[in-house]
């Protein structure tokens, strides 16, 4: 973020017992530089920890130090701890001190509310979103300290940025954003405010070298942004010991995507109380136009800036799996420098180059420009999402991926093709919106034509029953009536194809009828729907069985049928046949977070070929992945954020 940054906000309360204080009474703010205090550069939950029980130095006025570090190599570890004493580390200040707060945020984000209901933040403002909160700390994260380059008037900027260890081969790199390097620096791991340099918990480390991609300019809003990062070279500490020997190392991960639930870490440097650690959960999502993502937490203020995102963290041993860091767009974050919009660069090609680097200590200039890869095809927004009626799966395009077919809420018809990696590559309009498929009732995927690639299959309200064949290169033409309007299919609430019989291919259908009764049909075809089976009588229970679909999920010889149940409860009968529903597994209580599941589908959507993945669309639009389900629930995978 830009240079002029001064904000009013109050950190969320931390967990009783807590002697932190917050942000005070309006008008008291600090001025920050992007997520970082200098001025020359510029979303799996956390774990529930206690707040230290410390307390917070108050804050001092600013003052000139007495002396400037050195820049003629003699920056020893006796030079860094002589320098930076606690006092000279409390009254460094940023030079830039804007007149006012930051109050023009445009941006609307949405909070967390309960896990599938969601607030709106009015005006902009983070009212309802997640909060960082004070914990110890990790100890593998830590601060850097710094001081400016050419100063014009003596005055002294400590805590600059958030680095963390990650593993190397020499125990001795930390990572950090690209417009966080600079010389006469340390790593101070899980550092304590209340303490001088060479009583911290874990020491500290002289940053001898950095390894940052040379054409990433500081602070900018063009593409090269997305190289904002930076891997720094630690000197052992004072009694020899490397920082990895003495806290651990992260581990680093390629950014699986655009949507991601991580923990971000950092060490704000200001609001009190100053450089304690902040932690929060948060949801990530692109940010148009750059290889980047971004996440909604207030409280992310300015020293931040090159702080980890992990998407697993082991709260023990105080490391984890990192796949993001603070930085990228205008310095990490958003024009309007808010504390809750923060940004962080995909972890990617150049990225793992610039890795491997470091760890050889063999960096290789840049001779060509920086140019963005392809960036990934979104499926829009919650919002959109939202209306997202029904969905049916099936390998629609015919080149051995799944596919998925959304039937809107204003009758428009779209197929989103995948990429045969939990994703998607496109859409293609196959229906205008029209009142003729806004009065369609329920329908399925299949192999029912025998074709090429998967049929569909609508149920009307009116009670008519149709077969559209290979509707991936047909379209949805008349196709085939198997059922006039006004037959008994105007009381068929829930169908799902699957492979029920002994044909080995989708050319089956679980029926849920109105009454309560259950049947499957075996062989449907364009010839008619085959051989009918009594799977249940009429029942009140099966009245409640609210959405119905069916997958590989058990990997048998038959598919299983699925079924969420008017409660939120989740149920899982295993090898569905002409004999019986089969054993019913219990996946979900009743009254929890699937009474929010308004449309699901399985398919094959990943590299498995096994139709196990199931899609859900959720009461606030967030669109989700359980990849791999079985006898359980998969790895959640976010494929639309909520609105």
């Amino acid at each position: 973020m830009h240079t002029t940054r001064r904000r009013i906000s109050r950190l969320a309360v931390p967990a009783a017992g807590t002697a932190l204080l917050l942000a005070a009474a309006a008008g008291l703010a600090h001025a920050q530089d992007g997520k970082e205090q200098d001025a020359r550069p510029p979303s799996a939950h956390a774990a529930t920890a206690p707040a230290p029980s410390v307390t917070p130095r108050p804050a001092a006025p600013a003052r000139k130090p007495a002396a400037t570090p050195p820049g003629d190599g003699t920056w020893t570890d006796d030079a860094a701890t002589r320098f930076w004493t606690p006092e000279r580390m409390a009254s460094a200040t940023d030079p830039a001190q804007p007149a006012s707060a930051s109050t023009t945020a445009t941006a609307t984000a949405p909070g967390t509310g309960s896990p599938r209901t969601r607030r709106a933040v009015p005006n902009g403002v983070a009212a309802a979103m997640p909060q960082a909160e004070h914990f110890p700390g990790l100890k593998s994260v830590g601060t850097i300290f710094s001081y400016a380059e050419d100063p014009t008037d003596d005055t002294m900027r400590a805590h600059k940025c958030t680095a963390s260890v990650v593993d190397s081969p020499g125990h001795n790199l930390v990572l950090t954003a690209g417009h966080c390097d600079g010389g006469n620096a340390v790593f101070v791991p899980m550092y304590t405010a209340e303490r001088p340099l060479d009583e911290q918990p874990f020491g500290f480390y002289r940053v001898t070298g950095w390894y940052t991609d040379n054409r990433y300019a500081h602070n900018t809003k063009k593409p090269v942004s997305d190289l904002d990062f930076s891997f720094g070279r630690l000197a052992p500490a004072q009694d020899g010991g490397q920082a990895q020997d003495v806290v651990g190392a992260n581990t680093l991960r390629r950014t699986p995507g655009y949507l991601n639930k991580v923990t971000m870490v950092g060490y704000p440097s200001s609001h009190d109380p100053e450089d304690h650690p902040v932690r929060c959960p948060a949801q990530t999502e692109a940010l148009p136009g750059f290889y980047q993502i971004q996440a909604r937490c207030g409280g992310m203020w300015g020293g931040v800036s090159g702080g980890p995102w992990f998407s697993e963290v082991d709260w023990s041993k105080g490391t984890g799996v990192i796949i993001g860091n603070v930085g990228g767009y205008n310095g990490g974050g958003n024009d309007a420098d808010v504390d809750w919009l923060t940004y962080s660069p995909m972890h990617g090609d150049w990225f793992f180059r610039l890795y491997d680097e470091a760890k050889a200590d063999a960096y290789q200039p840049r001779t060509t420009p920086y140019t963005q890869p392809p960036l990934p095809y979104s499926l829009g927004s919650g919002a959109t999402w939202a209306h997202a009626r029904l969905l049916a799966s099936g390998d629609y395009t015919g080149d051995g991926k799944g596919d998925l077919i959304v039937v809107w809420t204003d009758g428009e018809v779209t197929l989103y093709t995948g990429d045969g990696a939990g994703g998607f590559t496109g859409e293609r309009r196959l229906a205008a919106p029209d009142s003729t498929w806004k009065d369609v009732k329920s329908l399925t995927g299949g192999d029912f034509s025998g074709g090429t690639g998967s049929d569909l299959l609508a149920v009307w309200k009116s009670g008519e029953v149709r077969l559209l064949p290979d509707v991936g290169t047909k379209g949805l033409a008349a196709g085939i009536k198997l059922a006039d309007p006004g037959s008994v299919w105007t009381n068929a609430d829930q169908i799902a194809g699957g492979s029920f019989g002994t044909a080995g291919y989708v050319s089956d259908l679980v029926v849920r009828w109105s009454d309560g009764e259950l049947t499957d049909y075996t062989a449907v075809g364009d010839k008619g729907f085959g051989t009918e089976h009594q799977l249940q009588k009429p029942s009140d229970l099966w009245k409640h069985a609210t959405l119905v679909t069916a997958g590989g999920f058990t990997g048998g010889n038959r598919w299983d049928t699925l079924v969420r149940w008017s409660d939120g409860g989740v149920s899982q009968y295993q090898e569905t046949g002409p004999a019986g529903l089969g054993k019913e597994v219990k996946m979900a209580a009743a009254g929890g977070v699937w009474s929010h599941d308004s449309a699901m589908t399985a398919g094959s959507y990943d590299a498995d070929g096994r139709p196990d993945d199931l899609v859900v669309r959720w009461s606030d639009g967030e669109t989700t992945m359980y990849t791999h389900t079985g006898a359980a629930f998969g790895p959640e995978h976010m494929l639309v954020a909520p609105k």
